[in-house]
């Protein structure tokens, strides 16, 4: 069994209707499933990725209204990057940001590789990385009707990076039970660099950066920030063994979980970040034509004799294909 990379990662936003205008207009992402969040269908889940959702490429969206803040502190998912071509990307997006007034620093390095900092309008902590020196797991490709440079759009998920209060606990979660491996880092732009750990094919689309900040308070999640990240493993089959491997080490988890579009495994590592395992398929094309995701909302079979009534609780949102 191998984690062969990033799957997903899912965040909180108080606003779907502002969350979609930012991520389809701005960033210039698909919208690949627009649906709910199953155990509160009251609110909606969006999900952006590349031109077919492929696994890796996925950022998903909870909306709970009128959810305060976050605030910033240790055992956290602290930052989301988002793969692009190019160096030369970096470049476009940075005067897309100054054009759209989004929160941007300079073009740094990070394990030698060139990244844009950016927030999103609730303050959700980003970073563009460039995929020129990739040798790794392969990118997505970009939404062909994007609102952004096709040339230069967002292809898929890079690197996660958490803070954490005790750096060798996340590790030996990572290393002993899920089989990544510390590697050397390459140069980082900052006075502490943090510790680089690999899985799959590794590269861009397959890291975890942990930081220790043992002196920083602990989070508290709101809008703006980060629920779980989602590691790819191959099929059900693969899932079902894995939930053998965490019960042998003594963790706690979900058992499995089928999300309808990929079937999933939930942990806390010894810090407390949820961890989720997520099988590649069967995709986001299992309920909707390829052509039209993310136009309709869709809802698991389990869901689908109250969609009357789900529908009317929800604020509707434009097409963001036709309508944006």
């Amino acid at each position: 069994m191998e984690i062969l990379g990033i799957h997903h990662v899912s965040s909180l936003t108080a606003r779907a209707v502002n969350n979609l205008d930012f991520y389809v207009r701005v960033l210039g992402m698909r919208l690949i499933k627009k649906t709910v969040n199953q155990d509160d269908p009251s609110v909606y889940h969006l999900f952006y990725g590349d031109e077919q959702g492929s696994a890796g490429t996925e950022l998903t969206f909870f909306e709970i209204p009128n959810m305060g803040q976050k605030y910033e502190g240790t055992n956290d998912i602290a930052v989301v990057s988002l793969r692009v071509p190019t160096d030369a990307a970096l470049t476009y997006w940075r005067e897309r940001f100054e054009t759209f007034q989004v929160p941007h620093e300079s073009i740094q390095t990070k394990n030698g590789r060139a990244v844009l900092p950016f927030q999103d309008f609730e303050g959700h902590k980003m970073e563009l990385v460039s995929d020129e020196l990739n040798d790794g797991v392969k990118a997505g490709v970009v939404w062909g009707d994007s609102k952004a440079s096709t040339e230069h759009g967002i292809t898929g998920l890079g690197p996660i990076q958490l803070k954490v209060k005790h750096a060798d606990r996340t590790a030996r979660v990572l290393t002993e039970v899920l089989g990544f491996k510390e590697i050397q880092a390459g140069t980082f732009d900052e006075t502490t660099p943090p510790r680089v750990f690999s899985t799959g094919q590794g590269g861009t689309g397959a890291e975890v950066y942990v930081y220790e900040t043992e002196n920083e308070p602990m989070v508290r999640l709101g809008r703006g920030g980060v629920h779980h990240v989602a590691f790819r493993v191959t099929d059900e089959e693969e899932l079902r063994q894995w939930i053998r491997v965490l019960t042998n080490a003594g963790f706690s988890h979900s058992g499995f979980v089928d999300r309808h579009y990929f079937r999933s495994l939930y942990f806390r590592e010894a810090n407390g970040i949820l961890f989720e395992l997520a099988t590649d398929g069967p995709g986001f094309a299992v309920d909707e034509d390829a052509a039209y995701l993310g136009e309709a909302l869709a809802l698991p079979p389990f869901l689908e004799d109250k969609r009357a009534s789900i529908e009317a609780r929800l604020t509707p949102l434009p097409n963001p294909r036709t309508e944006m």
